[in-house]
């Protein structure tokens, strides 16, 4: 089955052909550094991270770019609230963007461009539009004519005649038109700003995008993607000034995952349902955000909830625990691997898992497909006897498993899995160092260190001669 993806731009599941054979060219939105990303930037970041991977296992040579946007009015406020410079906000935050990102099992893009490494480039632009009658300087501000491009709006389903000024677009008597957005923002006292033709002043976010994506990737790629939220308007207009500056299609496909909601509602600081990605990865590993992930469709809306991570970390149990048993089973059989072709409904689950990820990345319909490969790895292991032909299917469902993981980062590396029995020299440490506090009646730090490792399944009973730990 050949790939295919749904288009935005068309509204419609495609057939996926690149602009040249077995190349392809592919860009993120990545974060603006002004805090740690929450929960709802890890979605977009780690699977389209995910099916980057998938495409290069496919065969593809993939060129894959997620930009920083390091200058912004959300950097300039951030610093203000935090009385430093924008360049240190965006250098802390851009750190911690990367070490989060390393923790979730996001691989790093091939470039990770930054918007201020980028300014000549984004003057450039602006120059060639204003030059082509497309865009006006206004007071050091240079605004985009909408009423250039006829299309605009195409991406979104959003008529021209049909937008109105009010609570998304912001009333400006220097507009031309109220829809027309700004590609250069002059400079306001105290913030940080860069010579143009116009003044001093600043690139406008959209404008940041289209310059580096065409700079990485050519006026003309394959794959443009980001949650559904930037569809308009920031990615309609990325497609105004790209292809108003250069006259040709921007992107052939646009991919955009749904909406994260927290417990039913949106995450918004105001309700307290806010969490960053950091935070989260202090109480869950990162393979259970990830099967939490995955086990949706990328483009369906999804709600992060204390029992939807429990249900994704019972089901990740699973497979470990299959793959475990499966060891054991194989201790004393060791064929040769490259000869092993397994039964028909194991070959034919691995067609169907690889089927799904072609249908749109239809991660959830894959996921289904590897757990049916677990159900037929315990049916084995539960019969009296065990043959020769089943152990062979065994190390074909063990050797499928770990061979996706390879795209998919759900099962974690052996180095850095902790052994049982470190596991039980670390916990024994930890209730003798919890003993120690209740002796010097420590009440609140002892308590910590019992919550804590409750969270992660371990309860702990205070006997009268001493503490016992089990997992739960």
């Amino acid at each position: 089955m050949a790939l295919r993806i749904y288009n935005t731009y068309t509204n419609s599941v495609e057939a996926f052909k690149p602009l040249a054979d077995s190349k392809v060219k592919m860009y993120v939105c990545g974060p603006t550094v002004y805090n740690y990303f929450h929960i709802g930037n890890a979605r977009p970041l780690l699977m389209f991270d995910i099916f980057r991977r998938y495409l290069m296992y496919r065969g593809y040579d993939v060129r894959y770019v997620v930009n920083i946007t390091d200058i912004d009015d959300k950097i300039i406020r951030s610093a203000n609230e935090e009385k430093t410079s924008t360049a240190e906000v965006a250098a802390k935050y851009t750190q911690a963007y990367f070490e989060d990102c390393e923790k979730l099992g996001i691989r790093n893009p091939d470039v990770s461009p930054k918007a201020t490494d980028h300014i000549d480039d984004m003057i450039e632009l602006v120059k060639k539009l204003v030059d082509q009658g497309i865009a006006y300087p206004a007071e050091g501000d240079v605004f985009y004519d909408v009423k250039k491009l006829p299309q605009y709006g195409k991406l979104s389903g959003k008529k021209i005649d049909d937008l109105k000024s009010g609570a998304r677009v912001e009333v400006d008597k220097r507009k031309k038109d109220p829809l027309d957005f700004v590609l250069w923002k002059a400079a306001k006292p105290g913030e940080p700003s860069w010579e143009s033709p116009w003044g001093k002043g600043r690139p406008g976010w959209h404008l940041e995008c289209s310059v580096m994506s065409m700079k990485y990737l050519g006026n003309t790629f394959d794959i443009h993607a980001g949650g559904v939220d930037l569809i308009f308007p920031h990615h309609e207009n990325e497609i105004a000034q790209s292809e108003g500056a250069t006259g040709t299609r921007f992107v052939n496909y646009w991919m955009h995952n749904g909406f994260l909601n927290v417990d039913g509602e949106k995450m918004a600081k105001s309700a307290g349902n806010f969490f960053t990605a950091r935070e989260i990865l202090e109480k869950y590993k990162p393979e259970v955000i990830r099967m939490f992930f995955l086990l949706k469709h990328y483009r369906s809306p999804i709600d992060f909830s204390e029992e939807r991570i429990h249900e994704s970390q019972q089901a990740l149990s699973r497979i470990n625990s299959t793959l475990a048993n499966i060891d054991i089973a194989l201790k004393e059989f060791q064929p040769d691997a490259k000869k092993i072709n397994g039964s028909t409904i194991i070959n034919n689950l691995r067609e169907q898992f690889l089927a799904a990820l072609d249908d749109d990345f239809n991660t959830a319909n894959a996921m289904a497909k590897i757990f049916e490969m677990v159900r037929e790895a315990n049916i084995i292991m539960s019969a009296e006897q065990i043959q020769q032909r089943d152990l062979e299917a065994l190390l074909r469902i063990k050797n499928t498993i770990l061979e996706f993981n390879e795209f998919l980062g759900i099962i974690e590396s052996e180095q850095n899995k902790i052994s049982e029995v470190e596991q039980k020299v670390y916990l024994d440490i930890l209730v003798e160092v919890r003993q120690k506090l209740r002796e010097q009646k420590n009440w609140k730090l002892a308590d910590f260190i019992r919550d804590r490792l409750v969270e992660k399944g371990i309860e702990l009973e205070d006997r009268k001669d001493k503490t016992v730990w089990k997992k739960f």
